[in-house]
């Protein structure tokens, strides 16, 4: 059977910091869901494409649906995930997609690198980054520090409760872009929506959580002598990602070693070839709505239509297609693994900053 752009079924969790803005921005017809999930149910992420155990997408199109994308991965190697991508990952999708709606603030956190969460929990790091697909006025999140502090201040911090007073706090809109690398301190607050494109890894330290108890009526669980050691206590001159125009061009955003995350706005035919990359691509309309056609390609799953909150999974091998808009404006979010040579620049993987326009 040959391979095709992936879709997937609703794959959304409750957590008590979510809201409701996920199912009717995913448009979602909530008489399809589980009969526990109301528009009332405080859903906090959409996994838009996850091949983490704990929970895999399920196909939701074509010859595949009903498969879970681990089995799919498994079964299908380096024609879904490119040839070089499967050798480097050992055959794992090294990359989970979300769609997040905090409704309140999420607890202040670290992520390990790869090596510490493949010493502690056999498992890979959790880099990511954050696009903000929209944001009530006032709406502001945390990365990084703004004050030097030790490890040890950074305990008697979090014992107080004044862990937030040195941390850095951005003011966001939507279209702003932040990296979070392995390290740094960070927290998504109430009133933002976002699309996170991070390492496939579900190991998160939480550091502070407002001493606010869980769904279950019981204190979350803390993880503030794991984090001391996974945080990086540097402080940067400037947290926040800066990119040029999207109009009618992909607009690198993000150029790690982890994933290369592109947007752009479409209002015409817009072709995408993406095959030198041997990498599978994740395509997310987070505005508007979009046919993906597939060049070269013969068989009913040649076209599939996309819509804002909507992601589609394409195989390394169908990398070669066009974006054709069904609305006045449309926005994509792309994100693909670019393996190329970093070393004569190795002081600027961590991440791509570009004067805005």
């Amino acid at each position: 059977m040959n391979l095709y752009p992936l879709l997937f079924q609703p794959n959304l969790h409750t957590v008590v910091w979510g809201g409701n803005k996920l199912i009717p921005y995913k448009g979602i017809d909530v008489k399809t869901l589980q009969d526990s999930v109301t528009t009332e149910t405080p859903i906090g992420e959409s996994w838009e494409v996850s091949a983490v155990e704990s929970s895999p997408c399920i196909v939701a199109n074509g010859p595949l649906k009903g498969r879970d994308l681990i089995s799919v991965v498994d079964e299908y190697g380096a024609a879904l995930l490119g040839d070089a991508v499967c050798k480097q990952y050992g055959g794992k999708l090294p990359l989970l997609v979300k769609i997040i709606d905090a409704a309140k603030d999420l607890s202040i956190q670290v992520h390990p690198d790869d090596k510490l969460a493949a010493e502690r929990h056999g498992t890979f790091g959790k880099t990511e980054m954050w696009y903000v697909i929209d944001a009530e006025p006032g709406a502001y999140l945390y990365a990084g520090f703004k004050d030097s502090i030790t490890p040890y201040e950074y305990r008697k911090r979090v014992e107080d409760g004044t862990i937030c007073d040195v941390l850095a706090r951005h003011e966001v809109h939507a279209g702003d872009v932040f990296y979070i690398p392995a390290g740094r301190v960070h927290a998504i607050c109430g009133g933002i929506l976002l699309a996170e494109v991070q390492q496939s890894s579900d190991v998160t330290y939480r550091i502070y959580d407002y001493n606010r108890p869980g769904l279950d009526g019981k204190p979350r669980q803390l993880h503030t002598d794991l984090a001391v050691d996974a945080i990086d206590y540097n402080v940067e001159k400037d947290y926040r990602t800066y990119y040029g125009d999207v109009t009618a061009r992909a607009a690198q955003v993000i150029d790690t070693p982890f994933f290369d995350v592109r947007v752009m706005d479409i209002d015409e035919p817009f072709h995408r070839n993406l095959i030198k990359y041997d990498s599978f691509v994740i395509s997310m309309c987070v505005k508007g709505g979009c046919r993906l056609s597939l060049r070269g390609y013969e068989g009913e799953q040649q076209t599939v239509e996309l819509h804002a909150g909507t992601s589609c999974l394409i195989p390394a091998t169908l990398a070669d297609y066009d974006i054709i808009p069904l609305s006045p404006s449309t926005r994509i979010l792309e994100t693909h693994i670019d393996r190329k040579d970093r070393s004569a620049m190795s002081k600027f993987t961590r991440f791509l900053h570009i004067t805005r326009k």
